[in-house]
């Protein structure tokens, strides 16, 4: 079987059951920095940065692999942090692509986040 990370992120267009919290379980050792929340419908991970712009420029570049696997999560930013969180809304809960898309997001973290996923900073103010 394949890394959980190589595996197709199909999307889930409903009329399929969510994975239960023993399916779930299957998959987290996988993902072992995600959590599963208390329903089983969500894993969610809080990923820690020295700066701003380094959790922005990881939320752009989970933004555009979203856009690219047409996997979308909800992203929390703020100083120094970016907090995901994963579901599939048209099934209410987790399928396995929630877990492809937690496997590709962590390597994504692990990987080197450079300038091109920042808008440029804007020229310093002057004062008078």
């Amino acid at each position: 079987m394949p890394e959980l990370a190589q595996r197709p992120c199909i999307p889930c267009r409903g009329g399929v059951e969510p994975l239960t919290r023993e399916q779930c379980a299957l998959y987290l050792p996988e993902v072992s920095d995600w959590e599963l929340d208390a329903a089983a419908r969500c894993i969610k991970r809080r990923f820690q940065f020295r700066d701003y712009r380094t959790a922005l420029a990881f939320a752009n570049a989970v933004s555009a692999l979203a856009e690219e696997i047409w996997h979308h999560p909800e992203l929390t930013l703020g100083w120094g942090f970016c907090q995901v969180s994963l579901t599939t809304r048209k099934i209410g809960g987790l399928h396995e692509s929630d877990f492809v898309m937690a496997a590709r997001i962590d390597a994504l973290a692990s990987s080197s986040l450079d300038s091109a996923w920042l808008p440029p900073l804007p020229p310093p103010r002057r004062t008078k």
